[in-house]
């Protein structure tokens, strides 16, 4: 039986991060269009069709029960828009992480945001202690983001891609 909670919504200053929905998947096919979003992860552009199906599957959640697939789209709150996306796979307090943030976006912050208020969430709504993040050596904005968020690289590799982790601090912890 799949593990259909949906994930709690949050905010961050300009960013509301709203649970995924298939109805998103022709706006975020635009948002997701540029190749250029590709060069690290490989793929390409998905067409509407194939993100609405995707988002359904991502929705319905991980057909294992020790798993939660959670995802938002990104709505910049200043006029309305989706920017992209953040998502985790939370096994116990452990979530891997991943961020994307389309190319008219980029370069305003948004994708650190997103990234430290889905950590501060996951946390909070989660109940998560340990991050990962796997991302491209020569992808340095990624580099950044994993940064911001707390995460260091280790000397861990998965395909092409480093594996970053660390804790987020705990509310109330000292």
């Amino acid at each position: 039986m799949p593990t259909t909670i949906t994930p709690p919504p949050f905010t961050t200053a300009r960013l509301d991060a709203l649970p995924l929905e298939p109805a998103y998947a022709e706006e975020m096919a635009a948002v997701l269009a540029d190749p250029a979003l590709y060069v690290f992860t490989g793929g390409g552009p998905p067409d509407p069709v194939a993100l609405r199906s995707r988002y359904e599957r991502q929705s319905a959640g991980s057909p294992d029960p020790g798993e939660r697939w959670w995802n938002w789209a990104l709505r910049v709150r200043a006029d309305g828009s989706l920017a992209g996306y953040v998502q985790a796979t939370v096994r116990g307090p452990r979530a891997e992480i991943a961020w994307v943030v389309g190319t008219p976006w980029q370069g305003r912050g948004y994708a650190s945001e997103a990234a430290k208020g889905l950590a501060a969430h996951l946390v909070e709504a989660g109940g998560v202690r340990e991050l990962v993040a796997h991302i491209h050596p020569d992808h340095a904005a990624s580099e950044a983001v994993a940064a911001a968020v707390g995460l260091r690289p280790t000397g861990e590799w998965e395909a092409d891609e480093r594996r970053w982790a660390g804790n987020p601090p705990v509310p109330g912890a000292r």
